[in-house]
Order: C-alpha cells, then structure tokens, then sequence
C-alpha cells in the first residue's frame, strides 16, 4: 500500500465512490427546493444559482424543518425524561415511596440540562441540518467541547456502516486556514505543500472510528498527522452523530424527504415555467398592417392617445396567442400537484377546505391527522439524534461539574416523542385519566385513597415546572390546618373560653413534666 492510500485523504477518496450516487441525488433535490443547501461541486461564495420556477419546494422544506425542529427541541419543555426502575430507586434511597422526590429531582436535572441546550446555538445548527436531511437525506452533526454544535453537508463527509446500520467509520474534510494549526506544525504543513495547492488553505481530515470500547480520533493535514490531536470517547458519548432521513437496508447513506416527492416537483417545476414563459409571450403586445395598407406605420407608433387620424381599421390587427384553453389545463394540472405536495409537506394551505364556514376544530383536527404520518420520524429522529445528544451534553455538563456523576447504568435518559408524547406530556394525560376514572367510581374516592401531596409533585414534573417552594411541605401544611383550627375556635367559643382551654392545657403539661422524674 502507498503512503497516498494510507492516509486518511487516501481512505476519504476511496469512501467517496459509494457516496458519489447519493451526492448527485441530493444536489438534484437541492436544485428544485433551496439550490444554496448542497450546490455542485466547485461552487464559491460567487457562484449564482439558477431559482426554480416554483417556491412550493423551499417553502414547504423550511414549513417540515421547522415542525421537526419543535417536535424535536421543544421551547421551554425538556425533551426527555431521566428514568430509574423500582429496583435501582429503593437501592439509592434505601426506602420505599420516594419516587415523587426522586422525580422532582430529576426533573431539576433536566431542565439544567435543556437551560445548556437552550444558551448554546444548538436549536439554530439543528434548523439547518434538518433542512440538509429533508433534502439531501444526510447530515453529520458535531457539539463541540466549547460550547454550540457543526453542521457537516455531505460533500464534506463519507461514513462506513456494518449491516446492521451501525456506523463504524466517519471522516470528514475541513479547509482551514493555516493560522489555526499549531505553530509547530504549520511550518511543516506548509512545506509539504505543492506549488498548484493553495497556500491560504489547507485541507484537514478527521477520522473517527470505533473499536470494541471506544471512539479513537485522529486528524491529518496534508498528509501530516496532527498528534495533539489524538483521543478517543466513550461509546454513546460522542461527539460526532451523523443523521439519515430514510435509511435503506445495506446501504451507507439514507434518502430523503424530498426524493420521495421529486417527481411531483419537477413535474410541477416544468408546467410552471411552461405557464410563465407562455404567459410572458402572451403579454406581449404586438400590432400588425397589412402591406401596402392606407394607414401607415407613422400614424400608429407616433400618434398620441386620442388623437384623431386618416386610416383603416380593417388594416390594423392585433397578433393573439389563442392559448386559453393550453393554459387552463396547464393550471389544472399545476393546482392538483400543488394540493398533493402541500398534504406532503404540512403547509397550512392543504388542511383548511373551501368553504365559507371552516371551524377551528377542524383545523386542529385535520393538522393532527397529518402529523401523525410523520410518526415514524419523530421515532427514528429520537434514537439517532436526541438520545445521542442528550447523553453528549450531559457527559460534558459532569465533567464540567455543572452535573452530579450519576452511578454507571442507574439513571437512564427516555426520549419522549409523537403526538401526544413530546415533553411529558404522555404523563400528564395518564395522570388525568387515573384521577377521572376515580372521579366516576365516587367523589370521595380519590380524597380517601390518593396521596394527593405526591399526586401534586408528579403532575408539576409531568410539566416540568421547578417544585422546589412551590408546593407546600408538611410541617407548613400541618401548621396551616392548626391556624384555621384555632381561629374557628375562637369565632365560635370567644376568647374567654379559649383561655380557659389554654389554662388547662398548660395546667396538665405542668403536672406530667412533675410526674415524669416520680415514674422514673
């Protein structure tokens, strides 16, 4: 083997053969919805990108990224819910009936964990990347050490996977200027460099590749290892989470959104360019004479509006398309397409019916029915992407010693995601239909047999709403029911006979503390 093929620029070439297929597809996708998300290759800041003839594309792309991005990384309201068993909780507390406590903890835990997600430009890189998946069906996120995360399209990556879909090898490739590598290699680098290479760049490649316990990252830059950067991470705790849309049985990459629609585009796409330039043909306003006609050219081109000349009407005609009937079918067939992709990408405009009356119920019913198509996403999305970022951040949040160091394989993470199920919201819905089952059986059931002190704790951690001073402790509610006991007691008794109770109260106190040291 040549040293060419042994380094990580000579495995990122040979890796890029099996990408070279999903690459095209994506920039064909790109080139009917947002051109600027994976442009042909040898593209610059410069290049001018021809638009589509149709803005359904992009709209509807940037309609769907933006529902995933509030299914996924919902504002104000954790993702996610740290989970213990029965058998783990009694063994860390030592007792039975400490769930609520120990929920109301975790609940804590979480929202320290979503306030780091929230202050860092995460929900902004994963917009993007959202967008790069619906389009392209790739993207490879990177959450840095220091804080927000990287979005890597996929001309900029290759990825190895075993059958199973499980990855194995990821490089990547990064032009950086050659101020950011140390000083003592960028001398070396920059020697090694050819005369066609461009001095003000320097390609460096990362390669992350797993092994039996770990993640082992190494980098190279023309050709040169980089040792500082060696390392490696735990497994589920890495750094690197590359994303598929739709994965396929076998193959390295997935497929996206909009490649299942595609043909619906460029079909769309063709009849409205069709519509446009025919329209614009159709505008234009052109007279014809007839030769060597009475009214002359003169007359028509510098008489004014209103003016009053000598010709003959019959020698003056106006050229007509005669298309109508070419147009209407034309637009028949553009609005058909149209209602079908807007079903497909949930716009607004395709969940509300002709109509004078449309309810809002129906609306919200209609909106729910579609979503729910998109179930399966939310699933895929949350064990490729949500769970891995959540066990990363709060891997860094322990070193940092923003988190306690939680017992090895104690408290897991549980990503919460659908409909009904994003945030706590499945456990709010549960709680409400035991307490109305109890409610149906009789009204003093639920005051008989329920802890409502824990029923309370479990509803605000369903919300995730911060418990601590919120709701009343024992001892506050015990002296609370003690006040209203004594001013109901002097409102019916009076003061006097208050007294008096008082009197012998303290009367007795006085006689058993006399007693006690006789007893003993």
């Amino acid at each position: 083997m040549s040293e060419a093929e042994g380094s990580l620029r000579g495995r990122y070439d040979k890796l890029s053969g099996d990408r070279y297929a999903f690459l095209e597809r994506g920039r064909d996708c790109a080139k009917l919805t947002i051109p600027t998300l994976l442009p042909p290759e040898g593209s610059t800041s410069a290049t001018k990108f021809r638009t589509p003839y149709q803005s359904l594309g992009a709209r509807g792309v940037n309609n769907l990224a933006a529902k995933l991005l509030l299914a996924l990384l919902p504002p104000n309201s954790p993702f996610f819910r740290l989970v213990v068993d029965d058998v783990m909780l009694v063994k860390l507390t030592g007792q039975q009936g400490m769930r609520a406590q120990v929920e109301n903890a975790l609940s804590s835990m979480e929202r320290s964990v979503m306030s780091t997600i929230e202050t860092s430009t995460i929900r902004t890189s994963a917009f993007e990347g959202l967008k790069l998946l619906l389009v392209t069906g790739n993207v490879l996120f990177f959450l840095a050490p220091e804080g927000g995360m990287k979005v890597f399209r996929l001309d900029r990556y290759v990825v190895k996977r075993d059958p199973m879909g499980n990855v194995l090898e990821i490089i990547t490739k990064e032009n950086v200027s050659p101020m950011e590598l140390p000083a003592n290699i960028r001398d070396t680098v920059l020697a090694n460099k050819t005369n066609d290479d461009n001095k003000d760049i320097i390609e460096v490649y990362t390669c992350i590749k797993r092994t039996l316990t770990n993640w082992e990252v190494c980098q190279e830059a023309n050709g040169i290892d980089l040792p500082d950067s060696r390392g490696s991470y735990p497994l589920g705790k890495s750094p690197w989470i590359p994303l598929r849309f739709i994965a396929v049985d076998g193959e390295d990459y997935g497929r996206g959104f909009v490649e299942e629609y595609l043909g619906d585009i460029q079909s769309l796409n063709a009849l409205r360019k069709a519509i446009v330039q025919g329209s614009a043909a159709a505008a234009k306003v052109l007279f014809l004479v007839k030769p060597n006609s009475t009214t002359k050219l003169r007359v028509l081109t510098e008489s004014e509006s209103g003016a009053v000349k000598e010709g003959n009407a019959d020698d003056v005609t106006v050229l007509q398309m005669n298309k109508q009937a070419d147009f209407a079918v034309a637009k028949q067939t553009c609005d058909t397409i149209t209602q079908e992709l807007s079903f497909a990408f949930l716009l607004n405009t395709a969940i509300q019916r002709d109509g004078e009356r449309v309810t809002a119920e129906e609306i919200r019913y209609m909106a729910n029915e579609l979503e729910s198509s998109l179930g399966g996403v939310y699933s895929t999305l949350s064990q490729e992407f949500q769970l891995p970022l959540v066990q990363r951040v709060m891997f860094q949040m322990e070193r940092q010693g923003k988190l306690p160091v939680l017992p090895q394989g104690t408290i897991k993470p549980a990503i919460t995601t659908g409909i009904e199920a994003i945030g706590r919201g499945n456990d709010l819905t549960k709680l409400q239909q035991f307490m109305t089952s109890l409610e149906q059986l009789g009204p003093q059931v639920a005051p008989t047999y329920v802890n409502m002190g824990d029923l309370i704790k479990r509803t605000g951690a369903s919300l995730g709403i911060d418990m601590n001073g919120l709701i009343k402790t024992d001892e506050q509610i015990a002296a609370a029911e003690q006040q209203a006991q004594m001013q109901n007691m002097l409102q019916t008794l009076g003061p006097n006979a208050v007294n008096q109770i008082g009197g012998l109260a303290k009367q007795r106190m006085q006689g058993s503390q006399q007693a006690a040291p006789q007893g003993q």
